[in-house]
């Protein structure tokens, strides 16, 4: 899953990017609004963390200007701003949820988990296809019950696929969700990742194949179900 991070304290940001890359989360970084529309513009996001105090415009601004064009995206305020006013503006405005400096990284993640799992947005706690389980917050794969060591990389990849099995997964999809603006990647970066992954459910003896179609992307299946799915 990939975040935007809008927060003009580069210190704080590198500190919520680590922490969010070690709960799962591929998070860009954009210190002022105008370069995290622009990015919002480029990129399809999971989730948006906002800060409201920005060098160029203020936050509110950004989101009522997101709400306009991108009414499902989940966004939570970060800001320092701690007045009942200020919280009431910022719901009121769009946000899913608002979370005051200082604060855990603990709450953090899971306020974006929280968020992330309400009815239409992309992730569920739990997905389960044939005998592999995803934990998306515990972050754990587990097939028949015994846990499936990833490295972060492939269970991106894994849970991209997971929530879009049965249907066809674009590499540049793929590349977008998994890799980050600062993340230097090559061009068979991705068919490495899903190189590994298919050869690790091949030794846990998962019952999942990955499918690539050339020129196209990949899907996620159980075994003989490839070509009807494809059709359809």
């Amino acid at each position: 899953m990939r975040v935007l991070l809008i927060e003009d304290n580069v210190r704080l940001a590198g500190f919520i990017g680590k922490a969010l890359g070690a709960a799962g989360f591929t998070t860009d970084h954009c210190d002022c609004a105008g370069d995290g529309e622009a990015a919002l513009d480029t990129v399809r996001y999971d989730a948006l963390v906002l800060d409201l105090g920005l060098p160029d415009d203020d936050g509110m601004n950004v989101l009522r200007r997101v709400r306009m064009h991108v009414a499902e995206l989940p966004v939570l305020i970060l800001t320092a701003r701690d007045g009942v006013e200020d919280r009431v503006g910022g719901l009121n405005a769009g946000a899913d949820d608002y979370l005051l400096k200082p604060f855990a990284m603990e709450e953090l993640i899971a306020r974006l988990n929280a968020l992330m799992r309400r009815p239409g947005t992309t992730l569920g706690r739990e997905l389960t296809i044939a005998n592999l389980t995803f934990d998306s917050v515990g972050r754990e794969v587990t097939v028949d019950d015994k846990v499936m060591p990833l490295t972060r990389r492939e269970m991106s990849v894994l849970e991209l696929l997971l929530r879009r099995a049965g249907r066809v997964v674009p590499k540049d999809v793929l590349a977008d969700s998994v890799y980050g603006f600062d993340e230097n990647f090559g061009a068979n970066s991705i068919e490495v990742a899903v190189h590994r992954l298919r050869k690790r459910l091949q030794d846990s003896g998962a019952r999942l194949e990955i499918h690539t179609l050339r020129g196209i992307g990949y899907m996620l299946v159980e075994p003989g179900d490839g070509l009807k799915k494809a059709a359809s």
